[in-house]
């Protein structure tokens, strides 16, 4: 990959020219995702050097870090720069990365995400688990993560992809001596590296077909490929989807989910949950509406059937977890994870078949995906102090005990299932059945419809628990500040969203490429 040339650091959008052999770096467009790999590296460094009983110095350290990555993002906030671009003249654009409005949204989601994360671990980095290598990890997968939106060809793309995805497999199987969580760690590891596998090999046909790694220039070229080299880039376009769908967590490829998630140290559940998903999810939007717009009438097809597929299984599963009580909430939150993907890939469908830009829906559900499920989970990690096994049953009662806790866990719930006072869940699913209403998918709109009445059962029976006469549950520990102040700091957006839906609806709307 180039850079911008020197004759062009005074643009912002950072084009070069044809005639530039010397080139420099747009720092500003890639500081975000650089600081947090540069705070990564330095807390790995500062961990051989910190007493023990200070190591959560470390931890504050990186949350001070991805807060500082996140104000990075104002500047940027006109969406306009790009760098990493070719020096010879071409048709259209082609930049390796770019800082446009989309990837400044899920930078965003994919930073807060992390942060939100980070407190809810410093309970964890004080017993269980190692506090230097989980903090070096944590800050490594997120940094991944906040490069992988701001990729425009698919050699960036890829490795942005890893260098998230490989420190997740340490996060999971961080819990030494944990049997469970070294089995977790091996699931997780073998279905990604399927995933990656495939992908680079649906990679490697793409640029056979077409010459080109850049996603603008893939999209012109796959219109006017060779007939002897159809079905090559048929294949790569197929198989590029299918190791995306891996990372999505879309049925039949959702497997590794439940067991990763229960054998994983809860925060990195919440983290897999949130931000995995939508590294995933921004993958799958820029190989299919960016770079591979003349193969929609393929794409388009497959997605709404995985949506369909994926919403449904997730559902029904998630159902059965809590009609058993002694199954773990993790679990239920895990299949009740692949449902919700199952809603965001309805739109991205939705744009193969309107001319109408519906990715912005996806963006929408998204961001009140990411809020809510956060504070859920950060209510699973105060409630695990006194319950390890985290079992439904282990919330009977919990208003009696807590009545604080119940009254966040049954708002983030019923924003989950859709229902009032939770509208930000509401119209976020009005929003997602919009899109495909608008794209004439009135039978994906329809089997959308049944699982939200799916997902509504579940959802209100966890809830109604949370009331009922406890049964000798053991009370919850009183929370650290900060799971104090990630569980805050989710209710508080939850609160403000659902007064003010627009603002997400808008901040997406204004998030298209």
């Amino acid at each position: 990959m180039t850079a911008l040339a020197a004759a062009d650091l005074a643009r912002p959008t950072g084009q070069a020219r044809s005639a530039d052999l010397v080139q420099s770096v747009d720092w500003l467009a890639i500081a975000p995702p650089t600081l947090v790999a540069v705070v990564a590296l330095a807390v790995l460094v500062a961990d051989l050097f910190v007493p023990p009983g200070r190591k959560q110095l470390l931890g504050w350290t990186s949350v001070a870090g991805l807060a500082a990555a996140l104000v990075l993002l104002v500047p940027l906030r006109a969406g306009d720069r790009s760098t990493f671009c070719l020096t010879a003249d071409t048709q259209i654009r082609a930049c390796s990365y770019t800082a446009d409005h989309f990837t400044l949204v899920i930078q965003f989601l994919v930073l807060a995400g992390a942060l939100l994360t980070g407190l809810l671990s410093f309970a964890g980095t004080r017993k269980e688990l190692p506090a230097g290598e989980f903090w070096f990890l944590l800050l490594s997968s997120a940094a991944g993560a906040a490069l992988l939106p701001a990729s425009r060809d698919l050699a960036t793309l890829v490795v942005a992809l890893e260098v998230a995805s490989l420190p997740a497999f340490a996060l999971v199987g961080l819990k030494r001596g944990d049997r469970m969580s070294g089995e977790s760690a091996l699931k997780f590891f073998l279905s990604s590296v399927t995933a990656t596998a495939v992908t680079l090999l649906g990679v490697s046909f793409v640029y056979a077909a077409t010459g080109s790694l850049h996603l603008t220039e893939v999209a012109q070229r796959l219109g006017d490929v060779p007939d002897q080299l159809q079905t090559l880039a048929q294949a790569g376009v197929a198989l590029t989807l299918v190791g995306f769908a891996f990372k999505t967590a879309a049925v039949p490829f959702h497997f590794w989910v439940p067991d990763t998630y229960v054998g994983a140290p809860l925060p990195v559940a919440a983290y897999l949950s949130v931000v995995g998903k939508a590294v995933g999810f921004t993958g799958l939007i820029l190989v299919t509406v960016v770079a591979f717009p003349t193969y929609a009438d393929v794409w388009g097809p497959a997605l709404a059937a995985l949506a369909a597929l994926t919403m449904t299984v997730g559902n029904v599963a998630a159902l059965r977890q809590v009609s058993t009580r002694a199954w773990s909430a993790v679990r239920l939150l895990a299949w009740s994870s692949v449902a919700q993907a199952g809603y965001l890939l309805v739109p991205i469908a939705a744009a193969a078949y309107s001319s109408d830009d519906q990715i912005g829906a996806t963006v929408a559900y998204a961001l009140m995906y990411a809020v809510v499920n956060l504070g859920a989970f950060a209510v699973l990690a105060l409630v695990a102090r006194a319950n390890p096994e985290n079992r439904i049953s282990d919330y009977r009662g919990l208003y009696a005990a807590s009545p604080a806790t119940a009254l966040a866990l049954g708002f983030f719930l019923l924003n989950l299932a859709g229902l009032p006072p939770g509208i930000i869940g509401l119209f976020a699913k009005v929003t997602v059945f919009s899109a495909a209403v608008d794209a004439g998918l009135g039978w994906l709109a329809v089997i959308m419809g049944v699982n939200v009445v799916i997902a509504l059962s579940y959802y209100l029976r966890w809830t109604a628990l949370l009331f009922r006469t406890p049964e000798g549950a053991s009370v919850p520990q009183r929370p650290t500040a900060p799971v104090t102040l990630a569980i805050a700091l989710t209710a508080v957006a939850g609160v403000v969203l659902s007064g003010y839906p627009q603002f997400a609806l808008r901040f997406a709307a204004n998030s298209l490429f």
